[in-house]
């Protein structure tokens, strides 16, 4: 497959199949996330493979609670204390931003489903994860079959948001 190929298919899936998500398929997710560049190479990344449905359950009640059904929640934890600011930019958010990328761009190739989650209770996932507080959690996102072929959202032209040499 091509990587636009890839990247055209990319949908946000919120209702997938119950059946269980093979190992091998979750490792190829996870070495995709592991090779994202970072800045510094600081690889501050940890990433929690939620399939217990207690913890999904928990997570899940941490703001996006259709999210228990899929069979794996993948939460993507960074420490922003490894190179964590030049110049007024937290990296690390970028840095899980791109490994995120990676991991949901791996997934879709192996006909796997995602959707990146950013908005939830911090606290909340922090607690059902046992992650600590010097750790944030950045995104979580359900991963499984998709039980929906979502339509595509309409993206801007790319006259829209290209200028050239100067901003305009």
């Amino acid at each position: 497959m091509e990587l636009m190929d890839t990247i055209l298919r990319r949908r946000s899936v919120r209702k997938y199949r119950p059946d269980p998500v093979p190992q091998e398929l979750i490792d190829y997710v996870l070495e995709a996330a592991r090779l994202a560049p970072s800045w510094a190479n600081s690889q501050c990344w940890k990433f929690v493979v939620v399939t217990d449905p207690q913890v999904k359950e928990r997570l899940a009640e941490a703001g996006n609670a259709w999210t228990a059904q899929a069979p794996v929640i993948i939460a993507a934890c960074a420490d922003p204390n490894k190179p964590s600011t030049k110049n007024d930019q937290p990296y690390y958010l970028l840095d899980i931003g791109i490994a995120m990328e990676h991991l949901v761009l791996a997934a879709t190739e192996r006909g796997l489903g995602t959707c990146w989650i950013g908005a939830f209770d911090e606290q909340k996932a922090r607690e059902a994860l046992g992650v600590p507080e010097s750790i944030r959690v950045v995104a979580t996102t359900p991963l499984g079959f998709p039980a929906e072929s979502p339509e595509p959202r309409p993206r801007k032209p790319l006259d829209e948001m290209v200028c050239h040499n100067h901003y305009s």
